[in-house]
């Protein structure tokens, strides 16, 4: 059988590692949001420049449209745009540190495993049954 010490240190690195997964998972999503959220500043940019400045414009605010100048609209959807750019790059720099986390922890439970063969034979009798 398996060291108590070195079941305890197994069961800890892989709560670890679903914590870490669940992390980058979470951020992937956020990501994807902030993605679509820039492209619809940007596209929203795209259709403003095309309209003369002095274009009635209106923003929904729930089920009410209120009339809003040209260069008001196109502030707020720049500053959308800067912003979803801004927190993309912060998420890409989490999730890189996340990811190499994972690694490390991976990385250790190989040793681990390495170190005990008798842990690795009853972590995969417990895996077939």
């Amino acid at each position: 059988m398996a060291d108590e010490p070195n079941r305890a240190a197994f069961v800890e690195l892989q709560s670890r590692m679903i914590e870490t997964t669940g992390k980058i998972k979470q951020l992937q999503t956020q990501m994807r949001s902030k993605e679509s959220e820039k492209k619809r500043a940007y596209l929203t940019l795209e259709e403003l420049s095309q309209l003369p400045d002095d274009t009635n414009t209106y923003k929904a605010i729930g089920k009410v449209f209120i009339l809003e100048p040209r260069s008001l609209m196109v502030n707020e959807q720049e500053k959308k745009l800067n912003d979803s750019e801004t927190a993309i790059s912060s998420m890409e720099t989490s999730k890189e540190y996340l990811e190499k986390q994972l690694g490390e922890v991976e990385n250790n439970i190989r040793e681990l495993l390495q170190q005990d063969p008798g842990l690795a034979r009853q972590i995969l009798s417990m895996t077939v049954q």
